[in-house]
């Protein structure tokens, strides 16, 4: 890897070989030097948790002039640390997580692992951007996403992030976008959570689904509305989670 060139590290929650990563890697190659480290398998819905039980094993999948390829037994904001400490020679100059294939738009960026290496980038003050598509078919076609995702990432590379700031990218289904909106997250839930399941032995299980609820769908100050309506909404997350407007209302319950 070139001292000369930006230095990309790249990560996400579908795994080291899956279409999204790899499309994201060759859309930024000529931008820097890239490495990516990312999970072994599939680890959606892992959001920030970490590999505390157990041991995390590293591989190098392959290596090339300006692109490094590992695997990581451990979950995306493990991928981010571990590259950090004990693969990268130096401090990235940005953390790209993605393409996800599924958005993470509204309370989705909570569960995200896709948002979790987003986040521990974020921690460790580098600038940070995550990628997520509506397209969640393995094979999607993210070739439209292209253009935006150099624009963001040069022109991240060149002006930064202000501290403890990240930004979560959504792009909706369609192949032609109407434009970019810079949104607030979405409010709202998932709802019919679990389906309940019989399996061949005759004993019950269950799985996870769900339907998103919004409750302001109308509102087109947010990101699931953008989606909605074939913009690219780019939301910018903060990592101080605290709710200084309750300060006066919280000071009345400890008196």
């Amino acid at each position: 890897m070139s001292d000369t060139r930006p230095l990309i590290l790249i990560s996400n929650d579908d795994g080291f070989d899956a279409k999204g990563i790899n499309d994201l890697a060759e859309m930024v190659r000529d931008l820097g030097d890239v490495v990516i480290v990312a999970p072994d398998g599939g680890r959606s819905g892992a959001a920030v948790s970490i590999t505390s039980g157990m041991p995390v094993r590293l591989k190098k999948i392959s290596s090339e002039p300006g692109l490094e390829v590992y695997s990581c037994t451990g979950s995306p904001c493990d991928c981010v640390k571990i590259a950090l400490d004990s693969v990268l020679d130096r401090q990235p100059d940005i953390v790209l997580a993605g393409i996800n294939h599924g958005d993470n738009a509204s309370i989705n960026v909570l569960y995200s692992g896709t948002m979790g290496c987003v986040i521990e980038g974020m921690i460790k003050h580098v600038p940070s951007v995550g990628f997520s598509s509506c397209k969640r078919e393995p094979n999607a076609d993210f070739s439209a996403l292209k253009p935006y995702v150099r624009k963001i990432v040069k022109n991240v590379l060149s002006l930064g992030l202000p501290p403890h700031l990240c930004l979560n990218v959504n792009f909706p289904p369609c192949e032609e976008f109407k434009g970019v909106r810079v949104c607030r997250m979405d409010e709202g839930e998932w709802v019919n959570e679990w389906e309940r399941r019989i399996d061949p032995r005759n004993r019950e299980y269950f799985w996870l689904t769900g339907t998103y609820k919004a409750y302001t769908p109308d509102d087109d100050s947010t990101d699931r509305w953008a989606l909605n309506h074939e913009y690219v909404a780019i939301t910018p997350i903060q990592l101080d989670m605290t709710a200084y407007k309750a300060f006066d209302q919280i000071q009345e319950l400890i008196k």
